[in-house]
């Protein structure tokens, strides 16, 4: 174990954990060097079972011996520890189960890699909210998607709070970028995806909108799920230039429901 007791919280190797933004973490001009942070023991299990690569944990110094199989599988990277009134000085907030691990962002595939031998696809679109972008992901791993593709728009799943509400899951289920930048979407996105044989649903409000249990929908072969971002849903270039614009069928008056509730609804019935 490669233990380093802190002295200080102004150590430059912890910068990682308290003086650096999500967007300098991400480091988007070299990916290769960008780094997320993943936290509690579950959500690191499931960072190191996909390949990623820790540079660092830190961590109570009471959490040391449950953790012992969490460090031992990080290798020899530093382990920071210290007291716990020390560490949420650092951190700013009590550590979430103890422990937080600086891992390398991974090189992400390209959409044609990602979706060979796939069915079934969600496409987020502008989702900026972390909260939902992780609860899309851990109900993508649970009922059956093959992967997410997300937008130029769309926030990034390994923002920490993202990776936190997914419980890991955004490192199980398969996902990139379809895009780099705002030309790229939603034209040339949606031709992308029919050139490689999925049709595509758009999930919306319409009056010319089909219901989710739409017997041709449900029998597509290949099928993106495409989603909105919160309160406006989805550009109208978008819902034009889908094959299927798609309704959840409703009770009591109720016109929607949040974007990560009606992904659960979708993936349920579209997925089984």
């Amino acid at each position: 174990m490669n233990l380093v007791e802190l002295t200080s919280i102004d150590d430059p190797a912890l910068d990682v954990y308290m003086r650096l933004t999500e967007a300098q973490l991400r480091n988007r001009l070299e990916p290769e060097k960008g780094i997320f942070i993943a936290e509690s023991p579950k959500v690191i299990a499931r960072a190191l079972d996909a390949g990623m690569t820790p540079i660092s944990l830190l961590m109570e110094r009471t959490h040391l011996e449950e953790c012992a199989t969490l460090i031992e599988h990080c290798g020899d990277v530093p382990v920071y520890t210290g007291p716990s009134q020390m560490l949420e000085e650092l951190t700013g907030f009590k550590l979430t189960r103890g422990v937080l691990c600086a891992m390398r962002r991974p090189q992400l595939p390209s959409v044609e890699e990602l979706l060979a031998d796939t069915r079934r696809v969600a496409v987020l679109e502008g989702i900026v909210d972390h909260t939902n972008v992780g609860a899309i992901f851990r109900s993508a791993a649970a009922l059956g998607v093959d992967a997410v593709l997300v937008t130029p728009t769309c926030c990034d799943p390994l923002y920490r709070r993202a990776v936190r509400v997914s419980m890991g899951t955004v490192f199980q289920i398969p996902w990139t970028r379809i895009g780099e930048s705002l030309h790229d979407w939603p034209q040339a996105g949606l031709k992308q995806l029919n050139e490689l044989g999925f049709k595509t649903a758009a999930f919306a409000l319409t009056d010319d909108s089909v219901s989710l249990k739409d017997p041709p929908l449900n029998a597509e072969e290949k099928l993106a799920m495409v989603f909105g971002t919160e309160g406006d849903g989805l550009s109208r270039k978008t819902i034009a230039g889908c094959d299927y614009t798609v309704r959840i069928p409703m009770a009591h008056g109720v016109d929607s429901l949040n974007v990560a509730a009606a992904s659960a609804v979708v993936f349920w019935q579209l997925c089984g």
